[in-house]
């Protein structure tokens, strides 16, 4: 479980390092040229799984997670740019963690009551970590239809995006134990390929200033450390505990915005950190 936490930290600091880059470049700038950097980190890190099987299953595994964690990305930031984050954000944030969950069950995992109050609990907190006060969802909304006003307040992307984040933790999970960072080779080829062509089809630029290439290039480092901390995570946890605990990385962005950019903590925000906590203990606890 340690490891899940670790991933979800790691998550939420790429996530706040990204957020602050796309105030200096291009949205599809800072995801292609961070997932170019990464790459470069996972490659360094084979040599310490030479052990590690290169097997077709574990680039078919990490390539369809790489499509869907690529997609998710794209469908995200998309939404972020027609709708608000204080609607965006929590309703990816727990459908990726709700998705998990119920595969998980789905396929046979039972972890017990505690560990899933624990995770009932950290659904909710993903969803008040990520709030912030506003006037509606889908005021501004131009269409009067159902289907427009959800495209118009970007929640069709959100729920792509929490589809395509979602099935990446599971995806991921079933590359195998012994494969090494194999599946990250197949899923960072992938989604470098489906961001790309995404950013070619909406015709924007991919380049990015030399004076932002260090601060994407931590990005792309803090991304890939978290993807290898889930990895190592799923292969040692149930699917059903381990995406909850990584899909808590909010918190580690708030906390940043916090304290690094000086950003205001809404009462539901501290609030859902307190629950995030408890649901933690009673995860690990189980």
């Amino acid at each position: 479980m340690i490891l899940g936490l670790l991933s979800a930290v790691t998550y939420g600091a790429a996530d706040f390092m990204g957020g602050y880059m796309t105030k200096r470049a291009s949205v599809f700038a800072v995801v292609v040229n961070s997932q170019l950097f990464g790459s470069v980190v996972i490659l360094a890190a084979l040599p310490f799984f030479l052990d590690s099987k290169l097997t077709s299953g574990a680039l078919f595994w990490g390539g369809l997670s790489g499509l869907a964690g690529g997609a998710g990305v794209a469908f995200f930031y998309q939404g972020l740019s027609v709708g608000r984050m204080s609607a965006i954000a929590p309703v990816t944030g727990v459908e990726a963690a709700a998705i998990p969950v119920v595969f998980g069950l789905l396929a046979g995992e039972r972890p017990g009551m505690l560990p899933m109050l624990g995770v009932l609990l950290a659904l909710v907190a993903v969803a008040l970590i990520s709030s912030s006060p506003s006037d509606g969802v889908l005021v501004s909304a131009r269409g009067s239809g159902l289907a427009s006003r959800l495209r118009d307040a970007g929640l069709l992307h959100a729920f792509a995006a929490g589809l395509g984040f979602g099935f990446f933790f599971i995806f991921l999970s079933y590359a195998g134990d012994d494969t090494g960072m194999w599946p990250l080779v197949g899923a960072r080829i992938a989604s470098i390929s489906v961001v790309a062509v995404a950013a070619l089809a909406a015709r924007r630029s991919m380049k990015a200033e030399r004076a932002v290439l260090p601060g994407i290039a931590i990005t792309g480092a803090l991304d890939v450390a978290a993807n290898i901390l889930y990895l190592l995570a799923s292969r040692q946890g149930l699917l059903s505990l381990v995406a909850v605990l990584t899909s808590m990385y909010p918190a580690s962005t708030v906390v940043l915005a916090r304290f690094v950019a000086h950003e205001k903590l809404w009462p539901s925000q501290l609030v859902g950190l307190g629950v995030a906590a408890l649901g933690v203990v009673l995860i690990a606890g189980g």
